[in-house]
């Protein structure tokens, strides 16, 4: 004849069960905020800043990625710094960019066109440093590029 687990017993498992989860929960935890990294080598200046609160008021990310999150509808930004040649030539890239973004949407029939957004030179001006503080954050390879 077998007896049922008593009471004091169910709970002891409980809390025991309940405890050693809890230490493995912390001891993960604690592994992986060993491995995180600092990936931003530029500071956060007050620009940046301002230039993230102009990508967010303008829902960018609707149609834009960064770093590989948001809309796939429109090219990604988070590289858009050295893909205008801003390692190479700051002042010119900082130009075309602005150029380009002044210049939308183009009125090309049948193409995927950005709305024209009325950004100040001032707002304008830290929404590409917002561009180039990204492009320079180590992403460790992250979107990863497709193979071929």
């Amino acid at each position: 004849m077998t007896e049922g687990l008593t009471k004091a017993a169910a709970r002891n498992i409980f809390y025991g069960g309940s405890l050693f989860f809890f230490l493995v929960f912390a001891a993960l935890t604690a592994h992986s905020h060993y491995y995180i990294v600092n990936t931003s080598t530029q500071p956060l200046t007050d620009s940046v800043r301002q230039g993230k609160h102009v990508w967010e008021q303008h829902n960018c990310i609707n149609c834009h990625t960064i770093l590989g999150e948001g809309s796939y509808f429109a090219p990604e930004i988070g590289n858009v710094w050295t893909r205008y040649g801003g390692h190479q030539n700051p002042e010119g890239a900082r130009m075309a960019l602005a150029a380009w973004m002044r210049a939308q949407p183009t009125g090309a029939p049948g193409r995927r066109q950005m709305p024209y957004f009325e950004i100040n030179d001032e707002e304008m001006q830290s929404l590409i440093d917002f561009f180039e503080w990204t492009d320079a954050i180590d992403t460790q390879g992250w979107p990863p590029h497709p193979a071929g």
